[in-house]
């Protein structure tokens, strides 16, 4: 079922990893936000704008492919992309401090 609304008592953060529980579209968003990081760094070591818009590009395109195929889900991002792009570093922090899991949900302790 694909979500189109936020519901009324869920923040926008709980919507977005109810749309990120397979593993494998997890792990493409935290690929694909590595990308981007790593391209907006070598863009301000260059003083290039393109590792800058292929980082973006590398990012999205994981995030696109976690979801179409292995989430079965529409990006939050074609409809909210600026809360997505928020929330999305979000769960890359989260990742980081371990507060989400890569392996299993059931290790989970942002929610």
């Amino acid at each position: 079922m694909i979500k189109t609304e936020t519901p009324p008592k869920q923040t926008f953060y709980d919507f977005y990893l109810d749309e990120h529980q397979n593993m494998a579209c997890r792990r493409l968003h935290f690929a694909g936000s590595s990308f981007g990081l790593l391209g907006l760094a070598k863009s301000i070591k260059t003083g290039s704008v393109k590792p800058l818009i292929k980082g973006i590009a590398a990012g999205y395109a994981c995030a696109w492919v976690g979801h179409f195929f292995f989430e079965k889900n529409k990006p939050a991002s074609f409809k909210f992309p600026l809360k997505s792009f928020a929330s999305d570093f979000r769960m890359y922090g989260d990742v980081l401090r371990g507060n989400l899991s890569l392996k299993d949900r059931k290790f989970d302790k942002a929610r």
